[in-house]
């Protein structure tokens, strides 16, 4: 599915990163991680070698995934909903406009990522620290929106609980696939939405 707004160019972009992560992601659970390389997932996706780099670093950053552009997209659509959204809608919104179709059609690709990782436990905590960069981003915009001080609990309260429920979503959608992961996830979002629908009012001097 095309995002808003995207470009030719952008597009073939995002597709070309797309092959390449799920040819690094198939090979490296067909062979083992250790005995892929990066020449051959540039093969397996059709691309060159020099293509690969321009992507990614390393087949570490491949295998991971992390999209260095999500974190600020989501940012920027949080911030860009109307004053009369509260913080945690602008934040679901956001949230959901991430998961495309494509995304719900990966689950396959999802897994075995996941299987892969786990047999890396370096790999694993460098997953979980770009997921922190990003909560970071979102944080800073939900508090932004919010209009409160960075050092507000609330901003990072939200965002954390918002990880949290996308993972159980996750868990959910790997185990039955008959549900498409947003529901999962709008469903997961909306059980503690209730509490964090609206933003406290900042004191001068308070937290």
């Amino acid at each position: 599915m095309n995002q808003p707004g995207e470009s030719l160019r952008d597009r073939k972009k995002r597709r070309t990163r797309a092959a390449l992560e799920r040819a690094t992601v198939r090979l490296a659970a067909e062979r083992g991680y250790d005995h892929v390389t990066v020449e051959e997932i540039a093969a397996e996706a059709d691309v060159s070698v020099r293509t690969f780099f321009n992507y990614f670093a390393s087949k570490d950053e491949a295998l991971i995934g992390a999209d260095p552009e999500a974190g600020p997209r989501m940012a920027e659509r949080i911030l860009a909903f109307p004053g009369t959204t509260t913080p945690f809608e602008a934040y679901r919104s956001s949230v959901l406009a991430e998961i495309t179709e494509e995304l719900d059609n990966a689950r396959d690709l999802w897994l075995l990522r996941k299987e892969v990782l786990m047999q890396r436990p370096d790999l694993l905590v460098r997953a979980f620290a770009n997921s922190a960069e990003s909560e970071q981003l979102l944080a800073d915009a939900v508090g932004r929106r919010a209009g409160l001080p960075r050092s507000h609990v609330y901003p990072r309260l939200l965002v954390a609980a918002g990880s949290a429920a996308f993972r159980c979503a996750v868990t959910r959608w790997a185990s039955d696939d008959s549900v498409a992961l947003g529901e999962l996830v709008s469903e997961a979002l909306d059980l503690f939405g209730t509490g964090l629908a609206h933003a406290p009012r900042h004191h001068e001097g308070g937290s």
